[in-house]
């Protein structure tokens, strides 16, 4: 057997499962899983629960694969199963989305027994999105942040400050409005865009006279990174 067919040829001969393809598949999946997770944390904001999430998805996905392997009817069943995934979970960014799709990819390649293939196909998918994230497009200077406001409960939000919004954002958008201190309180989340040399402090004071200078956050858009279980 040649180099070639070394790297990119499948574990199982005959597409026969044996005790050493599977633990081998296995390790291999978790050692590439973790590395895909490793890779996510870099300059990306993330969860505890959706590290874990990458570093597991692989083997899992290997599991699958390689329990319907030559089944069709199964294999039908499963691809259901994965479709229903989507509506129980909360939408992602597309980072969050391509990283969960590269782990199912080598779930897939591990499945079937091609150790290299995925080991290789991580490497370069990660890398190249690492790459890609540092580079320069026409978005730059164009950054969301998040604008958290504490409002009384007397206080009318709907529409009460469009008109601070009109001047020193080119977006905001309500996106989450919930109850605090008993239901005395609102806490509304905007996301919004600065205009370009709009001063952060000068819209800050003009909410603060309108909220009755209650509680005001604004920072980048961020995730929670550990969860409390």
């Amino acid at each position: 057997m040649n180099t070639t067919d070394l790297i990119f040829g499948s574990i199982m001969e005959s597409g026969a499962i044996t005790g050493a393809a599977f633990i081998a598949a296995t390790i291999c999946s978790l050692a590439i899983g973790c590395f895909i997770a490793f890779m996510y944390t870099i300059k990306n904001n993330y969860s505890k629960s959706y590290i874990i999430t990458l570093a597991l998805l692989p083997a899992i996905v290997q599991v699958v694969i390689m329990l319907v392997n030559g089944n069709i009817g199964a294999g039908v069943a499963v691809a259901g199963a994965f479709s229903l995934i989507r509506f129980r979970s909360a939408p992602g960014t597309g980072k969050e989305i391509t990283s969960i799709f590269l782990a199912m990819a080598v779930g897939l390649a591990t499945g079937m027994g091609y150790i290299g293939i995925a080991t290789i196909f991580a490497v370069i998918i990660t890398l190249a999105n690492l790459i890609l994230s540092n580079l320069s497009f026409t978005g730059k200077g164009i950054e969301e942040k998040t604008l958290k406001i504490t409002i009384p409960e007397s206080l009318d939000f709907e529409g009460v400050f469009d008109d601070i919004f009109a001047r020193f954002t080119s977006k905001a958008d309500l996106e989450e409005v919930r109850t605090t201190g008993m239901g005395s309180l609102y806490k509304l989340t905007y996301n919004i865009v600065l205009r370009q040399n709009a001063s952060t402090k000068a819209m800050i004071d003009e909410i603060r006279q309108r909220n009755g200078n209650l509680e005001i956050t604004c920072s980048r858009p961020v995730m929670v990174k550990a969860e409390e279980l």
